[in-house]
């Protein structure tokens, strides 16, 4: 168990005071295992320790909940509401559940938080894999954040440093300039090879897109 991802997934769920009560913990986890530095995200432990809980969650929604374009689920950013990102979700539940993580049913498996819960329970270098499959949605999430001067930012920041990979710039810069939720333009914009991970896949197994691809044109 990699519990520092279990700690970055913690600090980008919604904020109560359980949370709140579990920043102490959180610390020690980041200077136990030493996967990111922990003063680079103390600003962030403090404000969400020591601030009015109210406010913390009023921020969270008006972040995650309200805005578009910095959703928690990493689908979003590149397949919109399209059918293709049902799919993806399809997929990506099927890889939890291979490696035995079961869902309930009132979250989505491509919920940033819980991928993160997934990532803790495999080895290392598969999880610093997996997570630079999705680096240039995080990087583009934490530039968005920086732009808001939320602390947030920190969390995606610490992410970046984990994968195992930079963003290509291109990509980055693609989907940094992506409209909110826009299918046609995201369409245009990732009319490219697909990135998939995971495993490789036998004959009934559908690769994970974390990239647009360009959409049919056979008649619906």
């Amino acid at each position: 168990m990699i519990r520092t991802f279990r700690a970055l997934s913690a600090l980008l769920t919604y904020p109560d005071a359980e949370l709140q009560a579990a920043i102490p913990d959180i610390r020690q986890v980041l200077e136990d295992e030493q996967l990111v530095a922990r003063e680079t995200l103390e600003p962030m432990l403090t404000r969400l320790e020591t601030g009015k809980l109210l406010d913390l969650q009023v921020d969270y929604v008006d972040l995650f909940d309200r805005t578009p374009r910095l959703s928690l689920y990493l689908f979003e950013h590149i397949h919109g509401d399209s059918r293709e990102r049902g799919q993806a979700m399809v997929n990506l539940h099927a890889l939890y559940q291979r490696h035995g993580l079961e869902i309930g049913g009132r979250e989505l498996p491509d919920y940033l938080p819980l991928f993160l819960e997934f990532l803790a329970t495999r080895p290392l270098d598969e999880a610093r894999a997996l997570l630079g499959e999705t680096v240039h949605i995080l990087a583009a999430l934490r530039q968005r954040l920086e732009e808001r001067d939320s602390g947030y930012a920190l969390v995606l920041q610490a992410l970046c440093g984990l994968a195992d990979r930079p963003p290509a710039p291109q990509a980055l810069t693609k989907l940094r300039d992506l409209p909110d939720a826009d299918p046609e333009t995201l369409d245009r914009a990732w009319a490219e090879a697909p990135v998939t991970f995971g495993p490789a896949c036998t004959a009934t197994e559908q690769p994970i897109i974390f990239d647009r691809r360009k959409p049919s044109t056979a008649p619906s």
